[in-house]
């Protein structure tokens, strides 16, 4: 049943394409995502669905939609700039058969980045894009935060839709996301009027964001409570109440304690000492490794070029009781640890000139947007109300992808990488909208001498 629900669904979307192209890019999204394919054990899944709505996404802007108000920015040009240099270091990868596997998926995400952007003409697209993202990241975080709720929880042992702990399914992973996309379902909720604002959507909103708070907690994961910790600490600029919000934050916060997991709060306790925790001992080493090849491989080493790695990595415990604590050091060796970062893996695969691109992509991402949000700001006028929070929310969103980054190897993540497009659309269209036309020039008699017209 879920697999004929699923199919249908998907070609139902494909088949609305074809009276308004603009769907096949939310079927992209969807699918993209949600890798219905992977849940599927019929059609789509004996299918690359995931090609055909791209290429029909593509296909339909290119040959129906008008094309009058797109843009290309300067990041879309830094994207599509890394998009080849990623390519010619595919081309000399350390592992070649890896590098290929990692780049039919990457260069996806990056030229959908670049492509995005030239779709969104208007405030419905906009809505409707990042509606998609939302819920369709929203199925997943249901689902897991329903299993979490039951007691299903667990490191690395929360099933959600496939049972592959990859993707975006992996838990570290989802946590980031599920926490990322919480601006936006606000913003949606607020602003959106696709679905009518009200109490309907206002509590659905809020039993979201419960969902993604809990996604971290069935995952167990560190990387998710960091997240959540400065998700809370960003959101206090536009809370007016400030007092009153860190007040509930730290009264919910203790009130939780005791609902937790024992499991989970022994898991959280490593973060203060990672010297005692393997993983964390073993993420540190493979970072120091990284440091010194790239020192021998200024232009990196291509996709995966971690399998090459060879690690001693010591951990500390403490024996004894009491007075009479001895700290013991034990090493273990690794091989072909992967980064666990974002920024070491854009180091070790696309060395300097490619950290430094990814690193310019990201950080002028969180300078327009908040150029947009002051300016806009200050001129929210009827029908404009929605570009300053829309800024704020993407900002927001990727600065919680920032924290999340440290300690995941998701440097190309493609559900972020939308959140660009979303970041580069919503720069070039209100970069349009403010450009008043120019006036000409005028003689005594008050015509003008030169004809400009409008950029």
């Amino acid at each position: 049943m879920l697999d004929l629900a699923i199919t249908g669904f998907v070609f139902a979307l494909l088949a609305l394409g074809l009276r308004r192209p603009f769907v096949w890019v939310l079927a992209y999204l969807y699918i993209d995502i949600l890798t219905p394919q992977r849940i599927s054990w019929g059609l789509l899944a004996s299918l690359p669905i995931s090609l055909i709505a791209f290429l029909l996404a593509f296909g339909g802007w290119l040959m129906i939609d008008p094309k009058t108000d797109s843009r290309f920015t300067l990041r879309q040009g830094l994207i599509a700039l890394l998009l080849v240099y990623c390519g010619l270091t595919t081309l000399t990868a350390d592992y070649a058969d890896s590098a290929v596997e990692k780049w039919a998926w990457v260069w996806k995400a990056l030229f959908f980045a670049i492509f995005l952007p030239l779709t969104l003409r208007t405030r419905l697209r906009f809505e409707a894009a990042a509606l998609t993202i939302v819920l369709t990241v929203g199925a997943i975080v249901i689902s897991g935060g329903i299993k979490t709720l039951a007691g299903g929880g667990g490191y690395g042992t929360l099933r959600l839709f496939v049972a592959d702990n990859a993707g975006i399914y992996e838990g570290s992973t989802l946590s980031t996301i599920s926490i990322a996309i919480v601006p936006l379902i606000w913003w949606l909720a607020r602003f959106g009027t696709i679905f009518p604002r009200g109490r309907l959507v206002t509590m659905f909103a809020a039993a979201l964001t419960f969902a993604a708070l809990l996604i971290p907690i069935g995952t167990q994961t560190r990387t998710g409570l960091l997240c959540i910790a400065l998700l809370g600490v960003l959101s206090l600029r536009a809370v007016k109440r400030r007092f009153l919000y860190l007040a509930m934050g730290g009264v919910l916060a203790l009130a939780a304690i005791p609902f937790l997991p024992e499991s989970y709060t022994k898991r959280m306790s490593t973060i203060e000492n990672h010297q005692s925790d393997q993983s964390a001992s073993t993420r540190v080493a493979v970072w120091m490794w990284t440091l010194d090849y790239v020192q021998d491989h200024p232009f990196g080493g291509g996709f995966d070029a971690y399998r090459g790695n060879r690690l001693r990595v010591p951990t500390s415990k403490a024996v004894g009781s009491h007075n009479n604590v001895t700290i013991q050091t034990e090493y273990h060796e690794e091989v072909g640890r992967a980064y666990h970062s974002a920024y070491f893996e854009m180091l070790g695969e696309q060395g300097y000139p490619g950290f430094l691109l990814w690193a310019w992509i990201q950080l002028l991402g969180i300078w327009q947007m908040e150029r947009l949000r002051r300016r806009w700001m200050k001129r929210a006028a009827p029908g404009r109300e929605w570009i300053a929070p829309l800024a704020n929310a993407l900002q927001l969103s990727q600065m919680v992808y920032f924290v999340g980054a440290l300690f995941i190897g998701i440097a190309f993540q493609p559900v972020m990488f939308m959140l660009i497009g979303l970041q580069c659309g919503l720069w070039s269209y209100a970069r349009r909208i403010d450009q008043p036309a120019r006036r000409p020039l005028r003689g005594g008699d008050g015509a003008p001498l030169l004809r400009v017209k409008p950029a």
